[in-house]
């Protein structure tokens, strides 16, 4: 990586130290002075799960840790118990909200230049609620362009009645990292043959300029609007996803379940047609597709774990089998927002109101379940999908 390249990357590490929450990560000591930087999720007995910088998941026995841990994990059961943890507020009306049909913003949005200073090789740009900054000069015009697509997905986003909301303080605006050249991209932490990444412990994405449609035409740059920007869409809704909602019964399933919903949804000029979005989600699921090379190929009989250890299963499980678990979350997803009880997306708006103010495991869980047993929920989603041409099984072991 150039010299230059470093620098750009290196100003950009400093940036984030004004925009990270100060109260998402904390330093944990164990018994033998060891540190790491992690998130707590959850606290059970005899364990903790917390969230790594890389957004790994992980189990840590308490009685390794410090007594000042130990204390610091007190004080969250005791919030947890009191329905109150730091942050929390559920604000009834937005889950109260119609679901949409369509999500549209009719213009391109109004771009401001930031910076522009080719010897740190830094060109920053801004939308209403992002900030992209870039290695390489982008006309606005360009920029203009691609923020469409961006500005239209958190819209969406926005628009469901899940509270969903900008991850940053007030009045910030969300962080995306441009790169002119894939192999920095990768470098930079980019996954090999990925259209774009989240970055858990930045709250950032980063996209290779390729995956925008933008391509250097002689001295500049211009916009390709034809290309799929599903892989973006599904690392946006990342970025709006409360941390309440990445809980041990919700991180895998419903979080990476969500973004492929609002991913999948049919997408064109600036608008989301979520009233159309069942027979891509099926197709996206059950079939692959060679023109884009997407799709689980899971074909119209899957059969899944117990639902009740599916939803409990660490992330690290969760992605092991991820072409699987994907498809299957995305069905899980839809079948709740649109299928369960009377189509109202009741029960799990209400199993995320109850992450939003601190219910944890099996308490979460019994509010979705909302007096069903695990094997009454499993055939109701079987039987919701085969009248939609899927034959869904669960094991029984």
């Amino acid at each position: 990586m150039s010299f230059f390249r470093i620098l750009f990357l290196f100003s950009v590490i400093l940036s984030l130290n004004e925009v990270l929450p100060a109260h998402e990560q904390r330093i944990w000591t164990d018994v033998q002075g060891r540190k790491m930087e992690a998130t707590l999720l959850d606290a059970e007995v005899d364990e903790i799960s917390l969230r790594l910088g890389n957004g790994r998941k992980i189990n840590y026995r308490i009685d390794k840790l410090s007594k000042e841990d130990m204390q610091f994990i007190e004080q969250f059961r005791q919030k947890q118990k009191n329905g109150s943890p730091e942050g929390s507020s559920v604000d009834e009306s937005d889950f109260e909200k119609s679901w949409p049909e369509r999500v549209s913003i009719d213009e391109d949005p109004e771009i401001t230049v930031v910076e522009e200073n080719p010897e740190k090789k830094s060109f920053i740009y801004e939308s209403d609620h992002y900030r992209f900054v870039s290695d390489v000069r982008l006309a606005t015009s360009v920029v203009r362009g691609f923020s469409r697509m961006f500005e239209s997905a958190r819209s969406y986003c926005m628009a469901l009645p899940l509270k969903l909301s900008d991850r940053g303080a007030k009045g910030e605006k969300n962080l995306i990292l441009l790169f002119e050249k894939e192999e920095d991209y990768y470098e930079a932490g980019g996954l090999i043959g990925s259209a774009g990444v989240y970055m858990t412990d930045k709250n950032l994405i980063m996209v290779p300029l390729t995956s925008l449609g933008v391509r250097p035409v002689g001295s500049g740059y211009m916009l390709d609007r034809s290309g799929s920007n599903q892989t973006l869409a599904h690392e946006i809704v990342h970025q709006l996803t409360p941390d309440a909602y990445y809980n041990s019964v919700s991180q895998g399933w419903f979080t990476e379940g969500l973004a492929e919903y609002v991913a999948i949804t049919p997408y064109r000029s600036g608008s989301f047609n979520a009233k159309m979005n069942l027979k891509p989600i099926i197709d996206s699921v059950t079939y692959f597709s060679k023109e884009d090379n997407r799709g689980r190929n899971l074909g119209k009989e899957i059969r899944l774990p117990r639902l009740e250890a599916f939803f409990q299963q660490s992330y690290r499980d969760f992605l092991s089998d991820g072409n699987l678990n994907y498809g299957a979350s995305t069905l899980l997803v839809y079948y709740f927002f649109h299928f369960d009880g009377e189509g109202d997306a009741r029960r799990i708006k209400q199993f995320l109101k109850s992450l939003s103010t601190g219910q944890q495991g099996s308490v979460a869980l019994e509010i979705l379940l909302d007096g069903r047993t695990y094997e009454q929920l499993q055939e109701e989603m079987t039987k919701s999908w085969k009248k939609r041409g899927i034959e869904l099984s669960f094991h029984t072991d």
